[in-house]
């Protein structure tokens, strides 16, 4: 008794729905084939929209024989729900409860397959689209979307630079027998063959993208930067990690008798929910891709697609974990982006606490996966041992140290004045970097190998060619 009044006290989700009196036999069937074709659920007749419970006036054996009956004739292939009732203060109320089916896609047999399956998005059904019901098929024989094969594209003329980098930067090998393990590639017919998840991870698909966005102020009305990433999505990684890392604030401590400088949101943090929308994200939907925006007061990744089968905004918090793309996420965990199955969110969460910051939002809406890191509000963190705060100008994005006791806005960074000249400039040598900076050999030799090893640049050609891009993971 106790759990039913406490789910009608949340509300209709995806997985809970009201009815004061019992619809009529279409709007039945449609519930019960859309929470069958998702994780399940439970359709309470005698429950108002504004969770009052009203209960059902009229025999209960034969409301519950009509349901019955509406769902057997209504519904293909046949779905068995399990159909209670509940006395709460007297009044009765009828559960229909739907278990997540093995046979989908589920439909309205008097219009087919293709004009009658329904899926739950959000409180709410709608007919499925081509897409949807192809992801329904590839549930019910248990494969994901990466790992179909794509015999469009042929495998011995793929640049696989990139992979063959990445594992052998850790000390691994990948060849044909490994990837064909990791379903990168299938055979079919004696013929090896990519799959779209080997495709995705070189950012072969139009749709593998990533568009970046700084904004003034709290809205998306005055656009101060947007950048576009392509490629791999280990570049794509790297290259998202800078503009955020560039148009976020900065804090500093000192420790010991060094000073160092951080993210004003937790860096592992960020980088936690950039894998999260990569892994989980529909690719399978060809006009949409990850977006993340900088405001004022937060920082929002949007990743396409829906939490991945039995994840909701109540447990999603708690560590569990269901992977939608199998072949992606096999690969990232194998090169350690992934440290442990469902812990990214776990902590992200810690991290940001650590930092005395707002809870970090995680919300499906519609067919959009978002999650918001939130910022501090003051955002400007003072350095005592020097007399100067560094704060992020609103209107440039710039990171600029000002006096503390004057209020004068001091010279940018080094570093920052090496990253604005790569941000037209496609790379720098440090010969350049002397005459920029003003500084001697030894100085900007420094300065360079720090930024290195921070990650901001990388460092390429040897002697005189020695040169220095902004990073991007490929070599």
């Amino acid at each position: 008794m106790k759990d039913i009044l406490e789910e009608i006290k949340k509300g209709e989700s995806k997985t809970l729905e009201f009815k004061e009196i019992l619809p009529n036999n279409k709007s039945i069937a449609k519930t019960v084939i859309a929470f069958s074709n998702a994780a399940g659920g439970k359709l309470i007749v005698g429950v108002t929209d504004k969770r009052e419970i009203v209960g059902i006036n009229e025999d209960i054996f034969e409301v519950k024989d009509k349901v019955i009956s509406i769902i057997y004739e209504s519904c293909c292939p046949k779905i068995n729900p399990e159909i209670y009732t509940k006395n709460i203060d007297g009044k009765i109320i009828l559960v229909i409860e739907v278990f997540k089916g093995s046979l989908v896609p589920y439909y309205l047999k008097a219009k087919g397959k293709e004009e009658g399956t329904y899926i739950r998005i959000g409180a709410t059904n709608r007919v499925a689209d081509y897409g949807n019901i192809l992801n329904l098929e590839r549930r019910r024989k248990n494969i994901s979307y990466d790992e179909e094969i794509e015999y469009d594209v042929e495998y011995s003329k793929l640049d696989l630079g990139v992979l063959y980098h990445k594992f052998k930067k850790l000390g691994k090998e990948i060849n044909e027998e490994k990837m064909l393990n990791m379903r990168l590639l299938k055979k079919d017919n004696e013929k090896i063959y990519p799959t779209k998840g080997l495709l995705i991870l070189l950012g072969k698909y139009e749709n593998v993208i990533t568009k970046c966005s700084l904004f003034k102020g709290k809205n998306m009305s005055i656009f101060l930067d947007k950048k576009e990433y392509t490629g791999d999505l280990f570049s794509q990684l790297e290259n998202i990690q800078i503009f955020i890392k560039t148009h976020l604030n900065l804090f500093a401590k000192i420790e010991g008798l060094q000073r160092n400088d951080y993210l004003e949101i937790p860096e592992v943090a960020i980088r936690e929910a950039l894998l999260n929308a990569m892994v989980h994200r529909d690719y399978s939907n060809e006009g949409r891709d990850i977006k993340v925006a900088i405001y004022e007061d937060r920082l929002e990744i949007i990743s396409p697609g829906e939490f991945p089968l039995g994840i909701s905004s109540e447990n999603i918090y708690s560590g569990r974990s269901e992977i939608k793309n199998r072949v992606i996420a096999k690969v990232f965990k194998e090169l350690n982006y992934i440290e442990q199955w469902g812990s990214g969110i776990v902590r992200i969460l810690t991290l940001c606490e650590e930092y005395n910051l707002k809870k970090p939002k995680i919300e499906e809406s519609g067919t959009f996966v978002g999650v918001t890191l939130f910022r501090k509000i003051n955002t400007s963190k003072e350095i005592e041992s020097t007399g100067k705060v560094l704060e992020r100008d609103k209107s440039t994005g710039k990171v600029l140290e000002r006096d503390k006791s004057t209020g004068k806005v001091l010279e940018p960074s080094q570093e920052e004045k090496i990253l604005e000249y790569l941000k037209t400039n496609e790379s720098i040598k440090k010969s350049e970097v002397e005459v920029l900076l003003k500084v001697k050999d030894s100085r900007a030799r420094k300065i360079l190998a720090e930024m290195v090893e921070r990650g901001f640049i990388v460092k390429e050609g040897k002697g005189k060619l020695t040169h220095y891009k902004l990073t991007s993971e490929v070599e």
